[in-house]
């Protein structure tokens, strides 16, 4: 069964190690596309100027999907890094989130199974202590109302924890919005009622 909800991080939090003399900075943050990331990637160069390696992982959508997700050892050994990273993440169940690891290397060598270690020790504390909120899962749909009842539609859809997208005007409304699957039928049932069955609901997929 699809998930209705999952969680995702309310704000960013950042993690400051030091293992073996090497300087190991997580970042945990809110990520919901690969745009995001490359933006917050580009700023904590900026805040982090001169390090030696910014590894990174992310799940830009629900907790299980995993399509869109990366990861990326920029420079370390194949494997030492994103990956352990990114395995962290998918551990705690949490959706639209990002992580980015800064390392100072202090000259020891932590070897493969070292920086496996210390990639992830940042994220999983990092993790605990992450404030998360609930994200809804909402899917699309559209109607045609008249001018008139377009304020019912907009009360409705409220109620049934929906938003609308897009509105467009013309002799009637077209409207676009995403409601969360468990409202859909009440939604359109509501529509139904106070229009005498002239408002029809269309969601995507039908």
């Amino acid at each position: 069964m699809l998930s209705e909800s999952y969680l995702i991080p309310a704000q960013r939090l950042v993690i400051e190690q030091e293992i073996k003399h090497s300087r190991f900075i997580s970042v945990l943050f809110h990520c919901s596309s690969e745009q995001v990331l490359k933006c917050v990637l580009t700023n904590i160069k900026a805040e982090y100027p001169g390090a030696n390696h910014y590894c990174y992982a992310f799940i830009a959508a629900e907790p299980c999907n995993t399509v869109t997700m990366g990861s990326s050892d920029d420079g370390e050994p194949a494997g030492s890094a994103g990956r352990p990273m990114l395995a962290t993440l998918q551990g705690a169940n949490i959706g639209e989130i990002g992580a980015i690891v800064v390392r100072y290397f202090g000259g020891t060598k932590l070897g493969v199974g070292g920086l496996m270690r210390a990639y992830s020790a940042g994220i999983k504390q990092g993790l605990a202590q992450l404030e998360t909120e609930l994200k809804l899962i909402r899917y699309p749909g559209q109607l045609v109302c008249e001018y008139h009842q377009l304020k019912d539609v907009e009360h409705f859809l409220m109620r049934g924890e929906g938003l609308i997208t897009d509105k467009i005007f013309s002799d009637k409304v077209l409207v676009h919005f995403e409601i969360p699957k468990g409202h859909q039928q009440t939604f359109a049932q509501e529509l139904a009622t106070i229009s005498q069955g002239q408002l029809k609901v269309q969601f995507e997929g039908e």
